[in-house]
């Protein structure tokens, strides 16, 4: 099963592999980074759409389905469950949808493991000389990967439990985000106005506030909080409803029970949302500020253009989400915005932050006419 498996995840990768290595592009090192990067943002908006139709659990086992490397080989143990709760977690549909992302999680791996592999190739046959391609960050990408992989492993067998999942959610990010810099090490940085360096702080502070807020959106999710409130902008007709914070907010516990083992209470589940909906409003002002300032400045016009887009676009989508109980399309939409405001604020950080001259180094543009070299 194991070599079936890591063969299925060789075989996804070889499609993005293809498209690196018959490019145009003279830097195939930074092509695979990119292409990465935007295989790593699809996995995560699949492992929104995963948790969303409740197919955490479409093979309860881990890595593969009952035993086996895909749901056709494992297909009689699924239908024999899904005959016995036709409604419950395994049904060959969610089976299909937790293999697919098991699949594009190896995938994502594969080519992680490739990027290091470069970096460490060239780094050591420049004598060390090529800081760019210092393998430090592709070795924590690596590192960081297997760690992901080992939360998903946790996903399944720990039946979803809410703190294991929101860290799944929050890896996953990391993962982006770094590729993200890397990305940009490797990229030309193009000129920006001497006012770009205001933001730099104001950036990173949002960033962090940003991710404050996407952990609490994950706890929300992977509680099953999201209607815990169906009124806005009140809660059940008050500005400040009855509230379980001390439940709501326990870290270590079963998904939907305390952990005293009871069954959560409605109040914890409205103090979970609660806390979502009300800190989005600090991180919407902090974030739309940044984007009109980023819109005056050279250089930065298209950054802050896009990040009022999506910021607009997270309120109303996180506003449907109550109003129309939860549809799956806005739900993703909503996911796909908090990981693409993730990306753009990385990438802004990378162009605002102050150049510090080190001397030159010839491997970051001059050196990448092959993955191999």
């Amino acid at each position: 099963m194991l070599i079936q498996l890591a063969i299925t995840g060789l075989l996804v990768a070889l499609l993005p592999l293809a498209i690196v290595l018959t490019s145009n592009d003279t830097d195939k090192y930074r092509k695979l980074i990119w292409v990465t990067l935007f295989l790593t943002f699809d996995l995560i908006v699949f492992g929104a759409f995963t948790r969303l139709t409740d197919s955490g659990l479409g093979c309860p086992d881990w890595p593969g389905c009952y035993g086996q490397a895909n749901p056709l080989q494992a297909h009689t143990d699924i239908r024999a469950a899904e005959a016995l709760m036709p409604s419950g977690p395994v049904t060959v549909v969610k089976a299909w949808i937790e293999m697919i992302h098991r699949y594009l999680a190896m995938a994502v791996g594969v080519l992680i493991i490739a990027i290091m592999v470069v970096a460490w190739r060239r780094w050591l046959n420049s004598g060390r000389k090529l800081t760019s391609y210092m393998p430090v960050i592709p070795t924590f990408l690596f590192l960081l990967v297997c760690v992901q992989g080992a939360f998903g492993a946790w996903t399944v067998t720990m039946k979803l439990q809410p703190i294991i999942v929101t860290i799944h959610l929050l890896l996953g990010l990391t993962l982006l985000g770094t590729l993200a810099i890397l990305a940009s090490l490797h990229s030309a940085r193009s000129a920006v106005a001497p006012a770009a360096k205001t933001l730099y702080l104001p950036a990173l502070l949002a960033l962090c506030l940003l991710a404050a807020q996407i952990v609490l959106g994950g706890w929300v999710s992977t509680n099953y909080a999201v209607l815990a409130c169906t009124d806005f902008p009140l809660c059940h007709g008050k500005l400040i409803p009855p509230m379980d914070f001390e439940h709501g907010f326990t870290l270590w516990r079963e998904l939907g029970k305390a952990s005293t083992g009871e069954f959560l209470s409605f109040e914890a589940l409205t103090a979970i949302h609660w806390v979502h909906r009300n800190f989005a409003f600090i991180v919407i002002a902090l974030v739309a500020w940044i984007a009109l300032k980023a819109r005056k400045i050279d250089g930065l016009r298209k950054f802050g253009k896009w990040i009022l887009i999506i910021i607009v676009a997270q309120f109303a989508s996180g506003v449907s989400t109550i109003y129309f109980s939860w549809p799956i399309a806005i739900a993703l939409m909503h996911n796909g915005g908090a990981a693409l405001l993730t990306l753009l604020f990385v990438l802004l950080i990378y162009k605002t932050k102050p150049m510090v001259v080190t001397g030159a180094d010839d491997g970051n543009r001059t050196h990448g006419s092959s993955l191999g070299s």
